[in-house]
């Protein structure tokens, strides 16, 4: 493995972890409501897993199994997009739209780095 490789997976790994932190932090803003309650454990939970997930596909016993762990922290990442949208259109729970819409842009990114390393791992079945 090479340093650039290296330095590319630790890179990529940071910023899922920034992304699940900045997410976490502005969903304890969200109120005691049902709703809101509802909305952040399952945003908290979605926008951890990528992170996590990451490391394990780092260490995939296949190329197979890189692309199923790879698919689930894509399936993850647009999971928190989606849990995303719906805070940032429920009146009740926006309170920071320049946050949020950093977040949506951040994990769109993210979608499309996930989305083309897949692609490149397909190709070396």
């Amino acid at each position: 493995m090479n340093a650039s490789n290296t330095s590319k997976r630790e890179l990529l790994e940071d910023r899922l972890i920034d992304f699940a932190i900045s997410t976490n932090e502005i969903i304890e803003s969200f109120p005691n409501t049902y709703l809101g309650k509802n909305i952040s454990n399952q945003i908290s939970r979605s926008s951890i897993s990528p992170a996590l997930n990451y490391g394990e596909a780092q260490e995939a016993e296949s190329t197979k199994d890189f692309i199923h762990k790879m698919g689930i922290c894509l399936k993850e990442l647009r999971e928190t997009f989606a849990g995303l949208k719906i805070f940032d259109r429920s009146q009740k729970l926006s309170n920071d739209k320049n946050e949020i819409n950093r977040l949506k842009t951040e994990v769109n990114e993210l979608i499309s780095i996930f989305v083309a390393s897949i692609k490149t791992a397909k190709k070396r079945l």
